[in-house]
């Protein structure tokens, strides 16, 4: 057997033994997971910075940070979802007890990405061992620092005849999608996406897929767009752009395009100064390849703030284009990097179909004041999630699930949903044998028999 197919079997024995399964292991691995970060926090973070150049604030808000909040989230409600769900029993079925009980998969795959290498591997993971199943974990090559943490550190912490962190680049991930997983979760790109699912597909491998896509963000006449424009640059701009629910682009009406574009302008120095290159808080294009895709889409329209760039560093400036070309490729790609195409549009209408004219995008965000507005919004378009008035937040709300439709991805996680992602919900009806030996001995007519027994 190769290494990789001698891992999964030895985590498939370690999961038919039943040890994964009890409470008590499950809360004791999210302890440790716990105690890992808070222990060894710099470490994560420093390797977070060499990676991508993330600021040590911005790691502990998006990486560390938000997974502590999890863990915390999870721990609390854990008792109550593992309990057997109560359902209504029609007469038909009569005397009996329905309930659902939620059982772990078994033995999964968690594949994660290189822009938040540490929280979008270990966010699924919180989940995974909430719901009582083995894992193995396949961070990313691309963010290496980071990937080499999370091996040392999860083999110090976590429970090794359960959880195993698999290192490698492409032909590594092929190895592990030809193994027979009971459920395959994966953060990345449409492209693989198609990858992951076809080589699930063999095995008829349930799989989450959470993609991305062109997220946008309309910005309404009626809304301050002062405040619109420093909350989409904050959501944009942060981790430089590589973030799956950053807006993509924005759509203002034209009335107050103008005001919009200046706020952008002040708010990019609000947050990184005169000269963002400068910055300690402005992170940096993870890869040199990377770095070349983005900044060739600058081209694709007219530069209204920034557009500088350091090939050395990996520097890419906060971007806005206006004047842009529908057909460029920035429009037609995910940017996934610091450079915010600006649009306009005249009616609530003429937004709303040019958003659906487009695949159904992982966010979307509208900023307006009108009822009326926000609920055309919500009624005419699909997303994997909207978020009104802001841009990024609704990930930070718990008992919100995050996950794409379409091409943006499939099924959900964070807090209940995660753990519903890794358990099977398991339909139970259970019949009482009491009622039908006292039928027998019960002075019943023949036919008044037959039909109670129908009823069975």
């Amino acid at each position: 057997m190769t290494q990789i197919s001698q891992t999964v079997a030895d985590l498939r024995a370690t999961f038919d033994t039943g040890k994964t399964k009890p409470i008590e292991w499950r809360r004791g691995q999210l302890h440790r997971l716990k105690a890992m970060i808070e222990e060894n926090e710099g470490a994560i973070l420093d390797a977070l910075h060499a990676d991508l150049g993330k600021s040590a604030f911005e790691g502990r808000l998006t990486e560390t940070g938000t997974v502590l909040a999890e863990i915390d989230h999870v721990l609390k409600h854990l008792k109550r979802w593992m309990r057997p769900e109560r359902v209504w029993t029609p007469m038909t079925s009569q005397p009996g007890r329905s309930m659902i009980r939620s059982e772990p998969l078994g033995v999964v795959l968690i594949i994660a990405p290189w822009n938040y290498p540490f929280n979008l591997l270990a966010t699924p993971l919180i989940g995974a061992i909430a719901a009582g199943n083995c894992a193995v974990l396949k961070p990313s090559e691309i963010s290496a620092h980071t990937s080499r943490v999370l091996a040392r550190l999860i083999a110090d912490y976590l429970d090794p005849q359960a959880i195993r962190v698999v290192e490698g680049a492409a032909e590594t991930a092929k190895e592990l999608l030809a193994e027979r997983f009971d459920h395959i979760f994966f953060t990345g790109g449409e492209t693989v996406g198609r990858i992951v699912m076809t080589a699930a597909a063999r095995h008829l491998t349930p799989v989450t897929l959470e993609l991305g896509g062109k997220s946008p963000a309309l910005v309404h006449e009626d809304c301050d767009p002062a405040l619109a424009a420093r909350r989409v640059a904050w959501g944009k701009f942060l981790n430089a752009g590589q973030t799956c629910i950053a807006p993509d682009y924005v759509l203002v009406q034209e009335k107050a395009a103008a005001a919009f574009v200046a706020g952008l302008k002040t708010a990019v120095t609000a947050f990184f100064g005169a000269d963002p290159q400068t910055s300690p808080d402005y992170p940096r294009l993870v890869s040199d390849k990377h770095f070349a895709r983005v900044r060739d889409l600058i081209a694709g329209g007219e530069i209204a703030m920034g557009g500088d760039s350091n090939a050395d560093t990996r520097y890419i400036a906060p971007t806005v284009l206006t004047g842009v070309d529908l057909e460029a490729p920035v429009m037609r790609e995910e940017i996934f990097g610091p450079v915010l195409p600006v649009l306009t549009y005249r009616s609530i209408e003429e937004a709303i179909g040019f958003v659906n004219a487009r695949p159904k995008p992982l966010a979307l965000y509208l900023f307006s004041n009108s009822r009326a507005v926000r609920e055309r919004v919500l009624d005419e378009t699909s997303a994997g999630g909207v978020c009104i008035n802001d841009v990024v937040m609704h990930l930070a709300v718990p008992g919100l699930p995050f996950g794409g439709v379409g091409t943006s991805g499939m099924g959900a996680y964070q807090g209940r949903a995660s753990f519903d992602t890794f358990s099977h919900r398991k339909s139970v009806l259970v019949r009482s044998e009491w009622f039908d030996v006292a039928l027998r001995y019960a002075p019943f007519s023949d036919a008044k028999m037959k039909w109670l027994r129908r009823l069975m």
